[in-house]
């Protein structure tokens, strides 16, 4: 049985289909709109995202993004890209290492480094870089549908 063209464009990686060793990326450059909307979005008012003169007696000089806006491109990289649409999120850690700034254009990149077939999860190495530096790298596991008989396992 072959699966209709919706599934197909709704749906990512099988778990067959990944191997160790794939990679994906994803680029956005972060504005104050995003920062604004995030703080909607999650209640995070920490002066030090938006009001600059609280943020200018900082070591930082200057507002930063919220970590977890940067975080969050690697959320839609995972959904959407790699292993995309149908994957579950079950762990992330999150080392933050330079700030981001607004007006910085930020990579997410995901590789896949492990895949255990028993669960199925994959394992996926990510980090976020601004110009080649890395301000981000952490550890993903996600568990991925299996492809069986045309019909994905364990999801109705």
């Amino acid at each position: 049985m072959s699966e209709s063209r919706k599934e197909i464009e709704l749906h990512g990686y099988y778990f067959e289909d990944l191997k160790v060793g794939m990679t994906a990326a994803y680029g956005k450059t972060l504005t104050d709109a995003d920062v604004l909307m995030f703080t909607g979005v999650s209640g995070d008012t920490n002066p030090l995202h938006q009001n600059r003169e609280f943020a200018s007696q900082t070591a930082f000089g200057e507002p930063i993004v919220h970590g977890m806006l940067t975080a969050s491109l690697i959320s839609t990289l995972i959904g959407t890209r790699l292993p995309g649409p149908g994957c579950i999120y079950m762990d992330q850690s999150l080392k933050f290492t330079v700030p981001v700034r607004v007006g910085d254009t930020v990579t997410a990149n995901v590789v896949v480094v492990e895949l255990d077939s028993e669960r199925p999860y994959a394992i996926l190495d990510t980090t976020c870089t601004v110009d080649g530096e890395v301000v981000l790298i952490g550890q993903a596991k996600v568990k991925v549908p299996r492809r069986t008989n045309g019909l994905v396992n364990g999801t109705t």
